[in-house]
């Protein structure tokens, strides 16, 4: 549920209902950001796991005519 949880944080809909591999040895990226109204909220990021594998255009394929996030 790595993703899931790194999506909530984002305030984005899933990729997909149910994740198709369990996330191994995920290396999870948190920052501390001060917003613009002097609050502090955190970043997450899922920076690599070992069970990652490339499949270019995935967000795209579940998100048709939505811009990709950055």
């Amino acid at each position: 549920m790595t993703y899931h949880d790194v999506e909530n944080n984002h305030g984005v809909d899933h990729i997909c209902k149910l994740p198709d591999f369990k996330a191994k040895s995920p290396f999870i990226h948190v920052n501390i950001i001060k917003d613009k109204k002097g609050e502090y909220r955190t970043e997450w990021d899922v920076q690599s796991c070992a069970s990652f594998s490339e499949e270019l255009g995935k967000w795209s394929k579940y998100n048709p005519g939505l811009e990709l996030p950055l």
